[in-house]
C-alpha cells in the first residue's frame, strides 16, 4: 500500500491547563473569529462553550455548525471515534482543537494520536497548556494538584500564560520566573482574556508563505493594522518576522539550529526551505513551542524555488538581528546575502 501524504494528514492541537485557567474563553475566541478557516473545536460538553446564537446554522448528532466555518463537537467517551467522525465529514476540518479536561493527564490523549488507527490521519501539532497567571501557586497546600499543573506545563510545547492583566506585572515575572527554572525552553505567550492569535495557537500544516502577504503582516505587527477580528492591539504581545533566500539550505544546519539554538522568544516558525540535499523537492519547517521538525514533501510545482520562513514572537525581545544570522548560517553558500 502506498503510504498516505502529509497532506491527508489534519494538524491537531491538544489543549490543557487546570480548572479556571481559561480554556473556554480561548476557544470561544476562536469559535467566533471571522478567520474563514474549517476549524472543529472538540469539547467536554457544549454547555461550557457560549456561542452567539446567530453563529449557529445547525446542529445535528452532537455536532455544531457555525456559519464561520467551524464546528463544535462533544467528546463522547470513545475519544477516537469522536475524531474519526469529525475528519470523516464531508467537508474535512483543516485543524483540530482538543480541550482536555482541566484535570486530565494530556500525556495518555497525546498517545492516543500515535496510534497506528489515527496516525496516518492526524498529525499531532502541539500541546499548548493554559495557566492563569494570577492563580498559579493558589494550590501549593495541595500536592497532588501542584504534581497535575506540573505534569500539564511540563507535557506542553507551550505555555499561555494567561490572565496577565489581572495578575500584574511582579506576579507574571515570578511565574516566568518558576516555569523558567523548572522546565527547559519552554515558549511562554502572555495573553489576556485567552486572546492568542490563530497563527500562534495552531500551526499550520500546509502553510504556504508564498500565498501570505508580508504588507498586511507587517501591518500588523507595527500596529498600523486595522483588521476588524483583531479586538486587542496584539503589536503589544506579537511579532512577525520574515526571512527569504534562494540559496539553499543545509537541512542538517537548519535542524540543528532550529532545536538548539532558535530562541525561546520565537513562539512559532513555520516555512518552505530550498535545500541543496533535495535540490527539486520542497522542505518544510515547522517549530511550535518546544517542538521542532523540518520534513521533505513533494516537488515545488508551479511555484518558485525559494525559502521563505516566517517567525512569531515577542516584539519585545525577539532579536530579528540574531535570527538573520542564524538562518544564514544554514545557507550552503554563506557569502550571498538573503533577499
Amino acid at each position: 500500500m502506498e503510504p498516505i501524504e502529509l497532506e491527508s494528514q489534519v494538524p491537531l492541537t491538544i489543549l490543557t491547563g487546570f480548572l479556571g485557567s481559561g480554556k473556554t474563553t480561548l476557544l470561544n475566541r476562536i469559535l467566533n473569529g471571522d478567520h474563514g478557516l474549517r476549524v472543529a473545536v472538540l469539547v467536554n460538553d457544549f454547555g461550557a462553550i457560549n456561542i452567539d446564537s446567530e453563529l449557529v446554522v445547525g446542529v445535528e448528532d452532537q455536532v455544531m455548525s457555525l456559519a464561520n466555518g467551524c464546528i463544535c463537537c462533544t467528546i463522547r467517551d470513545d475519544l477516537v471515534e469522536t475524531v474519526l467522525e469529525t475528519i470523516n465529514r464531508p467537508e474535512s476540518p483543516e485543524y483540530i482543537l482538543l480541550e482536555a479536561s482541566g484535570v486530565a493527564d494530556p500525556g495518555g490523549i497525546s498517545m492516543t494520536f500515535m496510534d497506528s488507527e489515527l496516525r496516518d490521519q492526524i498529525r499531532l501539532d502541539s500541546v499548548t497548556c493554559v495557566l492563569d497567571a494570577e492563580q498559579a501557586f493558589s494550590h501549593q497546600q495541595y500536592p497532588a494538584i501542584e504534581l497535575l499543573k506540573l505534569k500539564q506545563i511540563g507535557f506542553a510545547d507551550m505555555m499561555v500564560l494567561n490572565k496577565v492583566d489581572l495578575a500584574g506585572p511582579t506576579q507574571v515575572q515570578k511565574v516566568r520566573d518558576w516555569a523558567n527554572d523548572q522546565f527547559n525552553r519552554l515558549r511562554i505567550v502572555e495573553a489576556e482574556y485567552g486572546n492568542v492569535p490563530l497563527e500562534v495557537l495552531l500551526s499550520v500544516g500546509r502553510f504556504d508563505p508564498s500565498q501570505l502577504d508580508f504588507d498586511v503582516v507587517e501591518d500588523c505587527s507595527t500596529g498600523s493594522c486595522d483588521h476588524e477580528h483583531h479586538t486587542v492591539d496584539h503589536s503589544k504581545v506579537f511579532s512577525t518576522w520574515s526571512y527569504e533566500t534562494k540559496t539553499p539550505m543545509d537541512l542538517d544546519c537548519l535542524r540543528e539550529m532550529v532545536k538548539r539554538k532558535l530562541p525561546a522568544t520565537v513562539y512559532r516558525c513555520k516555512g518552505f526551505v530550498h535545500s541543496v540535499q533535495e535540490p527539486v523537492r520542497r522542505a518544510i519547517v515547522q517549530c511550535v513551542g518546544r517542538r521542532t521538525d523540518v520534513t521533505v514533501e513533494g516537488d515545488w510545482g508551479a511555484t518558485e524555488i525559494r525559502t521563505r520562513i516566517v517567525a512569531i514572537g515577542s516584539p519585545a525581545e525577539m532579536d530579528t538581528e540574531q535570527l538573520q544570522i542564524l538562518f544564514d548560517e544554514c545557507r550552503a553558500q554563506s557569502t550571498e546575502s538573503s533577499l
